[in-house]
Formats: structure tokens, sequence, C-alpha cells
């Protein structure tokens, strides 16, 4: 078994091949019980009320959400940017260990990987309605018109976000699909339904699992994930430039690329830790996610987190040092002190200083307190991104067009649509496919047949 002197080992028991397999399996073999019909339902409820307000929204127009002549982003872009970091978790989390060649990703990888393809669909359809015309959403695309020289502007940072976020897309679903393979074929070969048997087998391109299906399977993981990884830097980098090329104060600063790119890895990473501890607690798999897995992640946490306190840090002190008394005022004035104060201490706290209980090891080993800490960050990567877009659009330039922003009950529907759809996908997922890496798992585990 593969055993480090820091961690200890990755896989607790002295289990079989055939052991593991069963054990992993267990979710798509056994009828789920009831509290995954309850979450079920709860979710398909969250999600038909997010169709409403699709419905809504497209038959009555953004006219029902909370914006007006000044603050022309609300929610929709809020939860954008937040889904879009929330995907950048789980590609990051995988490629990255995977270069640098830490074992313990092997437990954790398949879920974080599988979130990053949902939270970018959740992400997708929030530009997309905030169009308003939804018919109009392909002038956005540069296809060959009949319309002479008139093009879009490839110059606009929004034109970046779609190449981006098509590309990451693409990407990241390629690497996931094809990281289940060997799994695919696995549950085919056990299973005893002759339709599961054809589906599955489908699904795995017919592998048998010869050396030349394993040289290609290594070699194109390995091509995928290189691309990715550039993927995962650049995406979140042209979102920031979203705002970063506007001249409103607290958006019109250099630091933004880095620093969106940092917060993604953070939200994401939390939510990784959030999604981890649920499974190891409902599908009893201690011995697979173990706290040697969790404590890695949380060590992890306390590293970002300190880079985004720098980063805060950072821009207050930029905003008094150049004395520019528009970004004085949005930063002490709106922010610190002001109307949203609230939402800046809610953010300051739960990403910079709650993160910091990590260094402790007795904190790092109480699950109840590890899971409410990644959760607080959660929410307050999301107020992070409240923070960045109302309080700029609310108060710019001139007094004259101030004004106040509160989102409406569509605009509330559009993100609890997005959260059912998440979790909704992750339950289906997890009845159907093994949430942990089969063939991983068993490389890192003792040989051992029966």
């Amino acid at each position: 078994m593969y055993n480090t002197a820091i961690r200890g080992p990755l896989i607790k028991g002295d289990k079989t091949i055939h052991q593991i397999t069963e054990e992993i399996c267990q979710p798509i073999d056994r009828r789920p019980g009831y509290w995954w019909y309850f979450v079920f339902l709860l979710c398909l409820g969250a999600l038909i009320y997010g169709g409403w307000a699709v419905y809504i929204t497209v038959h009555e127009g953004i006219g029902t959400w909370g914006l007006n002549n000044s603050v022309t982003w609300g929610w929709c872009i809020i939860n954008f940017v937040w889904w879009i970091g929330i995907g950048h978790a789980g590609t990051a989390f995988s490629i990255f260990l995977l270069v640098l060649e830490q074992k313990w990703r092997t437990s954790i990888n398949r879920a974080a990987e599988l979130m990053t393809v949902v939270a970018v669909i959740c992400a997708v359809h929030f530009p997309i309605l905030h169009i308003g015309r939804l018919w109009d959403g392909f002038f956005i695309l540069p296809y060959p018109n009949t319309r002479g020289p008139l093009w879009l502007n490839f110059n606009s940072p929004l034109f970046w976000d779609v190449l981006a976020i098509c590309t990451y897309f693409m990407a990241s679903s390629l690497f996931w699909y094809v990281g289940m393979i060997p799994d695919l074929a696995t549950i085919r070969d056990r299973t005893t339904s002759k339709i599961k048997r054809a589906i599955y087998g489908f699904l795995c391109f017919g592998w048998i699992g010869s050396s030349r299906d394993w040289f290609r399977y290594e070699k194109l993981s390995w091509i995928i994930g290189g691309l990715t990884a550039a993927l995962v830097v650049s995406v979140h980098s042209i979102v920031a430039m979203d705002f970063a090329t506007s001249v409103l104060p607290g958006w019109h600063t250099t630091i933004f690329p880095p620093y969106f790119v940092v917060g993604a890895i953070l939200s994401g990473f939390a939510m990784v830790l959030t999604l981890m501890i649920i499974i190891r607690k409902v599908y009893k798999l201690n011995d697979y996610i173990t706290d040697s897995h969790l404590n890695a992640i949380c060590k992890i946490l306390v590293f970002i987190s300190l880079i985004m306190g720098t980063a805060y840090s950072t821009e207050l002190f930029m905003a008094w040092y150049s004395n520019n008394e528009y970004e004085m005022f949005t930063f002490f004035h709106n922010r610190v002190t002001g109307e949203y104060n609230t939402a800046f201490w809610i953010m300051l706290i739960s990403n910079a200083i709650l993160p910091q209980l990590f260094w402790f090891k007795k904190i790092r080993k109480k699950l109840a307190i590890v899971f409410i800490i990644s959760l607080c960050i959660n929410i307050g990567m999301w107020f992070e991104r409240y923070v960045i877009v109302i309080t700029s659009l609310t108060k710019d330039y001139f007094p004259s067009n101030w004004a106040d922003y509160r989102p409406t009950t569509v605009e509330v529907g559009l993100f609890t649509g997005t959260f059912g759809f998440f979790v909704l996908c992750i339950l289906l997922f997890f009845k159907y496919l093994p949430m942990i890496s089969l063939y991983e798992v068993k490389g890192v585990s003792k040989y051992k047949s029966n």
C-alpha cells in the first residue's frame, strides 16, 4: 500500500482489489435510501423554481430583475463569477496534483472534476439570460455573415469570455470523461443487466484494458491535462478583465487577474472540501476519504487564504496610497464603513481570517468545525463577488447616478435553480457512476487478490 511518513496510508484497511470495487460501487448496486429521494425532490423543487424564473425572464424581460440605469450588473453576474470560480477548483485540483505526482488526489479527483463540469454549466446560463433577447446571443460568436465588414469587437473582454469558457468547458468535460473510461469498463464487466452492459459498454468505447488501451489513455490524459492547466489560469483572468478594463473606481486595477484566479481556487477548494465531507459521511467511505485527505486540503486552504488576505490588504493600501478620492470613497466609505460594510466584513472574516484556524491540528481533526469553515468560505467568496460588483456600480463618479440595488424573487429563483441543478447532477452521478476513481485507488493500494 502506498504510504508516507507524513500522511500515513492513503487507503485504510487491508483490502483486496475485489473489496475496493465492491465498496466503491455499492451506491450503484443498491437502492438509495430515503434521504436520497428527499434531497432529490428538494433539488427538483429548486430547479422548478429556477425554471419559472427563466420563463419570467425570457417572457417579460430583464426588467423583472432589480437592475436600473446605474446598476446594470446584479445577481446574475455575481453568480456567474461565483460558479465559474467553483468550476476552476476541480480541474486545478486534479491536474496540478497530477503534475506534482501527489497520490492523495486519487480518492478526490473524480468528484472534483464532476463539480467543475456542472458548475460551468450553471455559470454559462447567467450571461446568456443577461443579454435579454436570447435570440441575439449568436451575435457574440464570430461566425461568417452577410453583413460585410460588420464584425464583433475582438478587443472586448466579453468576447474573450465566450471563447475562454467554451474552450474550458470542452477541455474539462473531456478530461473528466476520459478519466472514467477504465471504471466504466469495470462496471460493464460486473453488471448482470444486458441493457446496462450495453450502455456502459458504449460509454467505455469497448475498453478491454490492453497495453495499447492504457498507453493511449495515459497519453491522452496528459495532453488534455496540460491544455486545461493553462485554461485554469487564463479563464478567470479573462473574467477579471471584464472589470479591470472598466474605469469605475474599485474595478480599474491590475491586481484583478491574479486576484480572481486565487479567489476562484479558494472557493473551489472549499467546495471540494465540503463535498468530500458529505460524501464520506453519507456513503461511509472513511477508508477511502481519510483524515489525511481532508487534512491536506485544509493546509492548501490556509496557504490560499493568506494570499487572499494579502490581496485585500493591497487593495486597501493602494486606495489610501494613491490618494484618489474616488478610490478612497469606494473602499473606505462604501465598503469598510458604509452601506455595504456587512458584506465586506463577512467577506474578510470568512476568506482571510477563519481559514487561519486550520493552522491548528486539533481544528483540522474536528470534521464538524472543518465543514462549517468550508461553508463559510463559500459564503464569503459569494459576498466578495457581491462587494466587487455592487459597490462600484451603485456609487460611481457622479452622485446624480447613485442608486440602490435590491434583488427580486426572479433573480433569487435563478440562483436557487442553479444550486438545485448542481446538487441534482451530483446525486444522479453518484447513483449511476463511481464517485471515486477505481483504477487509481487500486494503484495506491496493496496488490492483493482473493
